[in-house]
């Protein structure tokens, strides 16, 4: 007996869709890798170079953006007061705020992690020291600790203040106070991995606690790792624009963002506004793409809707 031939056609296969990123996430990303690009090359993009004290011409301080009628077509946002090209430090400062928060965030992120894998799996004294440290810390604003340390630094280090110190001191002194996140988070997803049977069976089999860790719990509590740092790096980039502006961050001769702000706010009122608000709104943009890209990776990385 034949059996009959079926002619109907297969089912056809599903392809597995990869995650659908909103418009808004695209733009932001975009915003944020164009601006790192233009700081990144800013000695080949910027029309000048504004730590040239040699160039500067004090005929130029002060001239208005080149849509404007007063304005030279040489200079397309305008001078500050010392007759440096605004695009040009906008760019050097963008260059300086990004590397510092990148910086700041590595720093962080490294500390955390390791302190987060020991508080995590070997639990105890151990645990409770690291936490208890991290509760204090996190006691006092991230402001308040960033100008106590580089307050401390400069006291004791009289070359804190120069432009080859002062963006080691920044980044020690805004990663001091994040660390606590990546540590609290590493902490909270390895005490769940080690009581899977995989973290097990390699104790069992006798690997040391240093592999288990870095090799077979590490890769596994990277994830919210990843957002935290995300969007982190837009409060770093904040936090050293904020200290530039109080006097206690780079130095003034050198631009970054919020050095420019805080030139820029003493003219604002005598309607030389172009110093402030530019590098104000270029920062704006910055943290606001840096955010909206943390945001979506924080829902994407979200357990409950990998679930769904």
């Amino acid at each position: 007996m034949s059996t009959p031939i079926s002619t109907a056609a297969p089912a056809p296969s599903r392809r597995k869709r990869g995650p659908r990123v909103p418009p808004s996430v695209l733009v932001g990303a975009a915003l944020v890798a164009v601006i790192g690009a233009a700081a990144a090359f800013a000695p080949f993009v910027a029309p000048t170079n504004p730590l040239d004290v040699g160039t500067f011409d004090l005929m130029n301080a002060e001239l208005p953006p080149a849509f404007m009628a007063e304005g030279d077509a040489h200079f397309l946002l305008g001078t500050d007061n010392q007759g440096r090209d605004l695009l040009s430090a906008m760019l050097y400062g963008a260059r300086v705020s990004i590397a510092i928060g990148g910086g700041a965030v590595l720093v962080a992120a490294s500390v955390g992690i390791v302190l987060g894998l020991l508080a995590g799996y070997f639990g105890g004294w151990v645990d409770a020291l690291i936490m208890r440290v991290g509760d204090v810390i996190l006691s006092l604003p991230t402001i308040l600790l960033a100008l106590l340390v580089s307050g401390v630094a400069r006291a004791v280090f009289p070359e804190a203040g120069t432009a080859q110190w002062a963006p080691v001191i920044l980044i020690g002194a805004i990663a001091i106070h994040e660390w606590v996140q990546y540590a609290r988070t590493v902490r909270a997803a390895t005490m769940v991995e080690t009581r899977k049977d995989y973290v097990r069976a390699a104790r069992v089999i006798g690997l040391p606690s240093a592999r288990i860790m870095a090799r077979h719990i590490l890769p596994n509590v990277l994830s919210p790792v990843i957002v935290i740092a995300t969007i982190n790096l837009a409060a770093a980039v904040l936090t050293e624009a904020t200290l530039s502006f109080l006097g206690v961050g780079m130095p003034p001769t050198y631009p970054s963002l919020g050095t420019l702000i805080r030139i820029g706010n003493e003219f604002v009122f005598s309607g030389i506004w172009w110093i402030a608000v530019f590098p104000a709104a270029l920062l704006v943009v910055l943290v606001l793409g840096v955010n909206i890209v943390g945001d979506w990776l924080r829902d994407w990385f979200n357990p409950r809707r990998q679930a769904r």
